[in-house]
């Protein structure tokens, strides 16, 4: 019979060798029927924050717009420059003046040089010279893809300080792009104020030289991707809207009437209108219409001064206007 001292002492040397021998880098075995788990020692990642959407703009509607910078845009050019024939040194004050109306809207503003050539507008000589396309442009804008242009013309005939023929195109413009500046609309737009729009002679050929100058700079990819020009031209007389087109059916003259009826601004379509900037683009090829050309007593003479223009008539331009161009 083994002595009970020695026993005492053996199991627990035992223990210890089993212990000692054995890997530590080996998990224990697992039953045959269960898998091993390995267990890793790298911390679960932290879930990511989420991110914030970027906000889009505010569609642009009619109610965004401000009248009252139509009204103070043909009390400055008819009431303060007068009269701007294209060559002369108003002209040339004026389109500094809407050039920094644009930049103060938040656009890039360029200006296109225009050379016009001697005539008579409207029974008075004029000279040969210099005259300019003041165009602007969003932020970013690329001219390569599907836009729109609304543009009219700042010059006037030598004798009219042009009240209605055109600060009221001019002036609509400008608060149509100070609604349409920061918000969205159904394709960018492209705003500009034309010179040399009034006739030095008869033909379609002495006349509308701002916008034919602007047609003509397009680059083929630049010209497929204007989708449609409207020219505000004379739209500050009236109750009703005249919607004007070089023939009858035009795309642009349809969505405007359109635009017309869910603004509920009064509009009766005026085809066969080929006198504004417009029949520069629809000769080309392009998709363009008129707002404007109600006839008034102070047409192309001295009469057609601030007081000619009225305030509500600019308004249903307006709401008009950004009604199309507001996106469906």
């Amino acid at each position: 019979m083994a002595r009970p001292g020695r026993v005492a002492v053996a199991v627990p040397a035992a223990l210890l060798l089993a212990a000692c021998s054995a890997d530590p880098a080996q998990p224990s075995r697992q039953p045959s029927d269960q898998p091993a788990v390995a267990r890793s020692t790298t911390p679960e990642p932290s879930a990511s924050p989420s991110v914030e959407p970027e906000p889009q703009p505010t569609p642009v509607a009619p109610d965004d717009l401000d009248v009252s910078t139509a009204t103070g845009t043909v009390r400055h050019l008819a009431g303060v420059v007068g009269p701007r024939e294209a060559t002369g040194p108003a002209f040339a004050r004026a389109a500094d003046w809407v050039a920094r109306a644009f930049e103060r809207q938040g656009y890039d503003v360029s200006r296109q040089r225009v050379d016009v050539p001697a005539g008579e507008s409207w029974g008075v000589p004029v000279s040969a010279g210099r005259s300019a396309n003041v165009v602007a442009t969003p932020l970013g804008f690329d001219p390569t893809e599907p836009h729109l242009v609304v543009g009219a013309h700042l010059d006037t005939v030598p004798q009219a300080p042009g009240a209605e023929d055109n600060a009221s195109g001019v002036g609509v413009v400008l608060a149509v792009s100070a609604a349409v500046s920061g918000r969205r609309t159904r394709l960018p737009v492209v705003f500009v104020a034309f010179g040399a729009e009034e006739p030095r002679g008869p033909s379609d050929d002495d006349h509308h030289y701002g916008s034919r100058r602007y047609v003509a700079l397009l680059a083929p990819a630049e010209r497929a991707a204007v989708r449609g020009m409207v020219s505000l031209d004379r739209v500050g007389v009236g109750a009703t809207v005249p919607v004007g087109s070089a023939s009858d059916g035009d795309p642009v003259q349809r969505s405007l009437l359109a635009a017309a009826r869910r603004a509920g601004v009064p509009a009766v379509p005026d085809p066969g209108q080929r006198s504004s900037d417009h029949w520069s683009f629809v000769r080309n090829g392009l998709p363009g219409a008129r707002l404007g050309s109600t006839p008034y007593a102070g047409y192309h003479s001295a009469g057609d001064v601030p007081a000619v223009v009225e305030r509500a008539q600019l308004e249903r331009v307006g709401r008009l206007l950004l009604e199309w161009l507001a996106p469906r």
